[in-house]
């Protein structure tokens, strides 16, 4: 057993968990946090999706309560029936783009470089959204969604393919530019997470099964078990942190660290490997 093998899949469960749903790219922290650990072949690329299965777990038993009320409410509950549909709606188009431009996406833009470029772009437009006059929160829970609502979400979400946009932040910002309240728009993504993320995992898993063996399994299980017990912990902060703070801070982060990836890299400081 690899110990050192261990403890970089222990740090990569972590980043994910920490980032996967902070508007600051799960994917861009990956990439990055692999370039500095020697942890970027073609393996470590799978096992980065793999493990936001862990993450995902950690959002399914935090919405265990409301999660259940759906499943249970499918045959009688037209809300449920609603709910699920929205989710849906809004899985499809990651769904067909991603099979359509997937590949061509992570052969050209997986790259520190085009991370660093794109966490600076998403801070600007966190700012501008966040200091934005909204007319009127339009939507003020998950459940008032329409699915004209959950096909724009959806759409937005597909924004995330590019490395270092962020899955949450094109959700949570785009549904706030469209009037879902600031709670709305957490919980959508959240819940729209399970499927994509999912499937994203399982998909990869299948495709690229000939570069795994069973002595991999000591490294993924390392690797889900620390994002989903980070992810658990960033969760349950964030949905409290939203209810009195803007998402301004982050965009700030952002822009810090691709401004530093970039001076790094431009000056030879850290060589980010592209």
């Amino acid at each position: 057993m690899d110990i050192v093998l261990l403890i970089k899949a222990a740090i990569m469960g972590i980043v994910e968990g920490l980032t996967e749903f902070l508007p600051i790219s799960s994917t861009g922290h990956l990439i990055l946090a692999g370039a500095l650990l020697g942890f970027d072949d073609a393996k470590s690329k799978v096992f980065d999706i793999a493990i936001q299965t862990g993450a995902i777990f950690a959002v399914i038993l935090v919405y265990w309560q409301r999660l259940r009320e759906v499943a249970t409410g499918l045959g009688s509950d037209a809300r449920a029936r609603r709910f699920t549909l929205n989710v849906a709606i809004g899985f499809l188009p990651a769904v067909i783009l991603g099979l359509l431009f997937g590949k061509a996406i992570k052969a050209h833009l997986f790259t520190p470089t085009v991370v660093a470029s794109t966490f600076i772009i998403g801070g600007f437009i966190i700012l501008w959204a966040e200091r934005r006059q909204q007319a009127a929160v339009r939507i003020a829970h998950v459940d008032d969604m329409t699915s004209l609502d959950a096909l724009k979400v959806g759409l937005i979400q597909c924004l995330a393919m590019v490395p270092g946009t962020s899955r949450s932040g094109s959700t949570i910002i785009g549904g706030m530019l469209m009037g879902l309240s600031r709670k709305a728009a957490t919980d959508f993504s959240f819940f729209l997470a399970i499927p994509t993320l999912i499937g994203a995992g399982a998909y990869s898993l299948l495709k690229e099964r000939a570069l795994l063996s069973m002595d991999d399994v000591p490294m993924f299980a390392v690797g889900l078990l620390f994002s989903f017990i980070s992810a658990w912990i960033c969760v349950r902060w964030l949905l409290r942190y939203i209810s009195s703070h803007s998402f301004v801070p982050f965009a700030y982060y952002r822009i810090v660290f691709g401004v530093i990836v970039l001076v790094t890299s431009y000056f030879g400081i850290i060589v980010w490997k592209d």
